[in-house]
């Protein structure tokens, strides 16, 4: 099976959880890892499965992965699966963490599910895990989100964790899961 896994990243932790998945697909497929700026659109036609990774931004995927996800044709031949790193809460928790969660990063998985409809693509599925922030990220996540100083303690010093080695091994399973599909 030809596979490629392509992503947007500026800090290094998508293109960590990136290279999580080519280590796994590359063990008995041909498997390609490619920033998404190097790879034409019509290229994807060669590949039987696709990753596409992604930081969030704005609550959903970076600008330049939309631009990308747009240009997919419609009922593509190749199967799709997402992965995205974010800076906010994981969806585990009580109301307000998912709640926060759900507005700062919630559009990534609904970006992923209008992809699935409105393409018709066969999509896989998706892996998301939390990232460092980039130094203005930080100051927006604690002017914006958590501004009470004992709870920005407590998260940055978490987030700043990530992505962790449990986290790669996470993407590790799940592009094992979708390759087992197949």
């Amino acid at each position: 099976m030809k596979i490629l896994i392509t992503y947007f990243s500026q800090t290094g932790n998508t293109e960590k959880i990136a290279e999580a998945i080519h280590e796994v697909s590359s063990k008995n497929h041909e498997s390609n890892l490619k920033r998404i700026k190097k790879v034409k659109i019509e290229e994807l036609n060669d590949y039987d499965l696709v990753f596409i990774g992604s930081p969030c931004h704005d609550s959903d995927l970076a600008k330049p992965t939309l631009r990308f996800l747009k240009k997919i044709p419609e009922s593509p031949k190749y199967a799709i699966a997402g992965f995205y790193t974010h800076s906010t809460y994981l969806p585990e928790g009580d109301e307000r963490i998912k709640k926060l969660s759900e507005k700062w990063s919630g559009k990534c998985i609904a970006t992923f599910e209008e992809l699935k409809k409105e393409k018709n693509a066969n999509f896989k599925g998706y892996f998301r895990c939390q990232g460092i922030p980039s130094p203005p990220i930080e100051q927006f996540i604690h002017d914006t989100i958590i501004k009470d100083d004992e709870e920005w303690v407590v998260f940055i010093e978490e987030v700043k964790k990530h992505p962790n080695g449990n986290d790669i091994e996470n993407a590790k399973k799940f592009a094992q899961n979708i390759l087992s599909e197949f």
